[in-house]
Parts: C-alpha cells; sequence; structure tokens
C-alpha cells in the first residue's frame, strides 16, 4: 500500500466549511466502502488539517468521489498556508490503522 501525507493551514473563517467538506467525504466514503483505500484527516488547533491516504494501485477510488470533488473546487481558497505532500511509510501502528486481513471497525 502506497500512502501519503497532506498537511495545509485553513483560514479561521473557513476552518467549518473545511471540517464540513471533509465529513462529506467520509460518508461518501462509507456509502461506496472502497477496498483499496485508506484514509485519515486530522485537524489540529491551529487551523492545520492533516490527511493519511493509503491506496493499493492509484488514488482514484477517492479522488474520483463527487464529495472528494467538491472539497478540492476551492480548497486553494480555504488555505493559509501552501499544501504539502510527502510519501509516508508507516513504521509503527498500534490499532490506529487497519491491516490488510482485518475488517475496518464500523
Amino acid at each position: 500500500m502506497t500512502y501519503n501525507l497532506i498537511r495545509y493551514g485553513v483560514k479561521d473563517a473557513s476552518i467549518a466549511e473545511n471540517r464540513a467538506l471533509v465529513a462529506k467525504v467520509f460518508e461518501a466514503l462509507d456509502e461506496t466502502q472502497p477496498q483499496t483505500l485508506r484514509y485519515l484527516v486530522l485537524e489540529l488547533e491551529n487551523g492545520e488539517f492533516v490527511h493519511l491516504v493509503g491506496y493499493d494501485k492509484d488514488s482514484s477510488a477517492l479522488t474520483e468521489i463527487d464529495a472528494f470533488k467538491a472539497f478540492g473546487a476551492n480548497h486553494a481558497e480555504r488555505r493559509s498556508t501552501p499544501l504539502a505532500r510527502a510519501p509516508a511509510k508507516i513504521v509503527g501502528n498500534y490499532r490506529m490503522l487497519a491491516k490488510a486481513d482485518e475488517a475496518v471497525p464500523a
């Protein structure tokens, strides 16, 4: 599985909007349940959001979802800092990310 970490700051006035758009992405994921995707989003106290995306072959299981397209539509306008994306390797994982052979709890 390939992992990417994406981090960016959001303008104070846009934090609630960003949070709501992320929630819609997770609602869509709950409906479609792509098995080749792992996705985690954290909101930090300083208005930064951190996304950890894991995928088997390509990230289209996420990027082709209409809710994700809506999330990305005006993303640059909501940001207060540039988007930073980097490949990531899981070095340790204690019950945070499901293993490939176990069900993700609902």
